[in-house]
């Protein structure tokens, strides 16, 4: 029996198991050459006809249907009673008579009733939960590459983790209890495949704060999910662990003494920050809540500068900004909306008929509604998650380049916007402030003050956020060196091994 370390990460995922010296990076993603790692959306589709309607609608629309075959048997006696030939009156009796057997013949309704819903239904009319219990998965690189290929064959859930905390509706804790538990089984499989041994146990990582507006009912939420997907994956033993700890059990092994380190840990969905005391004496040691000094963390990752950067650098070009013939702006929520691949229903409203007739309907009143049609492209193609995927790229790029040119050219032919490290600083300032709030908030809140810091995640790579954490905010610390996408889950790993 083996137990594993899951990074189950806004963006990325990834699974190591440690065997007591070395780490064992689980491949997940034949398709990238740093397969360990695998992207954490999930394409939900359906290679051939959408399900069977439920049955609530299948019974609406034989009603409709009976209500339609009373019109055609009222209008038959109409024309029975005022026929003067008996032949005529003879067939309108025929008539009648058969149509109240189709009126009773209940199966044949039924299916009559399934070839008119499957003709004008899409995937956009079923639910999360229908998606969930019938559909085929994709993950990873495969995932995306088929919803680039037919987005309207399937959904795209961009990142999961990102609703748990928030406040779901009927079916949906259940969908996502349901795609989740697809995720960890096929991590969960890949393990045992790769390690020749059946794995049983895991420790998952989880923030600080969970995505969301619940507080800590959301965090229980959360974890309520994780703990029954991982259930239904076929573990048989789960435990959670705050992921700068984790990262923090992974740099303690390098350490000689006792030292205070201060964590910061930023991902694609939170930020969370740590104090922590680490000793060589406690690698052993399966508790270690008594060296926490202090932990913050709140919903501020990566994904939020993505959105942000394609709000004051792309969104401009798409006609943010532009005057109506009233004199008033074009309202900013359209792209706000547009970027919500984080939020279902904003994004189902964003895809809507409506939505696309209101942008139609407001191309006619500005001065260049060329911009704003590329805002309808993304609109009618359910673009979003393809375009903040590009920001998120962009901000990768220009991690070592001062310049780029984005190419758009999925949303207009030869379309592209040139993007500078200025221009990223500039959409990372106000996501910056709030992240330095916390690291000042976890400060103030130990009572001892670190010795060391160490930046782990994958925006700790951008040189906004070390200059403004390392030579700014913290010039004092000396820095541990470490692995910034490896860090939390060897920590987790480290800790499975303990169990």
């Amino acid at each position: 029996m083996a137990a594993i370390g899951i990074d189950y990460g806004t963006s990325n995922s990834e699974v190591v198991y440690f065997d007591g010296q070395k780490h064992h990076y689980i491949r997940l993603d034949p398709s990238l050459e740093n397969s360990n790692k695998i992207r954490s959306s999930v394409f939900i589709y359906y290679k051939d006809e959408l399900p069977t309607p439920p049955a609530s609608a299948i019974e609406a629309k034989v009603s409709q249907i009976q209500r339609a075959i009373t019109d055609q048997i009222d209008k038959a006696k109409q024309h029975y009673y005022e026929a003067q030939d008996p032949r005529e009156q003879q067939s309108y009796g025929d008539k009648i008579d058969e149509l109240r057997a189709e009126f009773h013949n209940r199966p044949a309704l039924q299916r009559k009733a399934i070839q008119l819903l499957l003709k004008n239904m899409t995937v956009d009319d079923l639910s999360l939960l229908q998606l969930v219990e019938s559909g085929d998965f994709a993950f990873g690189e495969e995932g995306f590459r088929r919803y680039l290929k037919s987005p309207d064959k399937g959904r795209l859930i961009y990142s999961p983790k990102n609703f748990l905390g928030a406040n779901l509706v009927s079916g949906q804790q259940q969908a996502f209890v349901g795609m989740i538990a697809k995720q960890l089984a096929f991590f969960r499989e890949s393990a045992e495949k790769q390690l020749q041994q059946t794995v049983d146990t895991a420790v998952i990582g989880r923030p600080v704060r969970f995505h969301g507006t619940r507080g800590e009912d959301g965090n229980s939420q959360a974890i309520d999910i994780m703990r029954e997907a991982a259930k239904t994956a076929g573990f048989t033993h789960v435990e959670f662990l705050e992921e700068p700890i984790a990262a923090a059990y992974k740099i303690e092994r390098e350490l000689d003494k006792e030292t205070n380190v201060l964590v910061v840990d930023i991902g694609g969905g939170t930020s969370d920050i740590c104090c922590i005391t680490l000793s060589p004496e406690k690698l052993t040691n399966l508790h270690r809540q008594q060296d926490v000094l202090s932990v913050t963390g709140a919903r501020l990752g990566g994904m939020e500068c993505d959105k942000n950067l394609i709000i004051k650098s792309i969104a401009p070009t798409m006609g943010s900004g532009l005057k109506m013939q009233s004199g008033l702006p074009i309202p900013p929520t359209y792209y706000t909306d547009m970027c919500a691949v984080d939020d279902i229903p904003k994004l189902n409203r964003f895809f809507s008929d409506d939505y696309g007739l209101d942008i139609a309907q407001t191309m006619s009143i500005v001065k260049e509604p060329a911009q704003l049609g590329r805002l309808l492209t993304v609109q009618e193609e359910k673009l979003s998650a393809r375009l903040v995927n590009s920001s998120r790229l962009a901000k990768e790029m220009l991690s070592s380049k001062q310049q780029i040119t984005l190419p758009l050219s999925y949303v207009e032919p030869d379309y592209q916007v040139d993007i500078s490290l200025a221009d990223l600083d500039r959409s990372m300032q106000p996501w910056l402030d709030k992240v330095k709030r916390l690291v000042s908030d976890c400060l103030k809140n130990s009572e001892q003050a670190p010795e060391m810091l160490f930046i782990t995640g994958g925006m700790s790579l951008s040189p906004i956020v070390k200059k403004q954490l390392q030579e700014i905010m913290l010039p004092d610390l000396p820095v541990i060196e470490g692995d910034a996408f490896n860090s939390v889950c060897e920590g987790l790993a480290i800790q499975a091994s303990k169990l």
